[in-house]
């Protein structure tokens, strides 16, 4: 059984300490892949030499500038973004996106940023690594303007409309820690009603550890287990969601 940690921010200090171990946990777990998308332009050096040192077929980088860190973020790294994307081997932009959710965040220098870097994914043909709270009929809006464009919606906490129209325009919706509890059962519906077909699994690691798990640093050893809930939830079987979600991810980001 094969799976693809379709979101797992490996680059992180969180990991110096043991990353070789994490990685080979990893694998011994069937988790063959790894997409890891930066987010800060001082990150993109340290994950550019990861994915080279890391056997690039398991460590996929994706470089983009996240809505959180939009205090660090300066206008040249856009243009910076063109380079790094032009000069380097990666499979997406991001993590990018817009982030509604807390008011001190300035919600215009966000989406400054993130039309640039949508522009950026379709110059360069290229999905999109979206992290949107609070912000999806926006970030819906944007994704319209650019037909071309595909890509995830990670961390997924949305509507079904929302999520229905999202798969309307080609893009998947990814799905982690937060599923695996009982009490969240707006997510645990999504994905019952949801297609098969249009999700990924992921980790967020070092964030966003399942229930099993809350408290520790999470890592994508442990994606199975998140598999294993949508295969409860879903009722049917964790090859199934372990093949099909590895597809999608396959097509999304042009692995083999």
């Amino acid at each position: 059984m094969r799976l693809i940690d379709s979101h797992c921010h490996l680059d992180l200090s969180a990991f110096d300490s043991d990353r070789d171990v994490v990685l080979k946990t990893a694998l011994d777990s069937g988790v063959t892949d790894l997409i890891v998308p930066a987010v800060q332009a001082s990150t993109w050096g340290k994950l550019q030499l990861l994915s080279a040192q890391y056997n690039p077929a398991q460590v996929h980088a994706a470089y983009g500038l996240h809505p959180v860190f939009d205090q660090h973020h300066s206008i040249g790294d856009l243009l910076l973004l063109e380079q790094q994307l032009n000069s380097t081997d990666c499979i997406a932009v991001g993590e990018c996106g817009l982030d509604f959710f807390i008011d001190e965040y300035d919600k215009d220098s966000q989406l400054s940023y993130f039309i640039g870097q949508l522009d950026l994914a379709v110059q360069f043909q290229l999905p999109v690594i979206i992290h949107s709270r609070k912000s999806l009929d926006l970030v819906l809006k944007e994704i319209r303007l650019r037909p071309s464009l595909t890509g995830v919606v990670h961390s997924y906490s949305g509507s079904l409309q929302q999520a229905k129209q999202l798969i309307d325009v080609g893009f998947y919706l990814g799905f982690g820690g937060p599923i695996t509890y009982p009490r969240a059962s707006k997510l645990r519906g999504l994905i019952v009603a949801l297609p098969l077909e249009a999700l990924l699994l992921e980790t967020d690691a070092p964030d966003q550890p399942d229930m099993s798990k809350h408290g520790q640093r999470n890592e994508p050893a442990w994606l199975p287990s998140i598999a294993e809930c949508v295969a409860e939830l879903r009722g049917c079987s964790v090859e199934t969601v372990a093949e099909v979600t590895t597809q999608n991810c396959q097509q999304l980001f042009a692995l083999n």
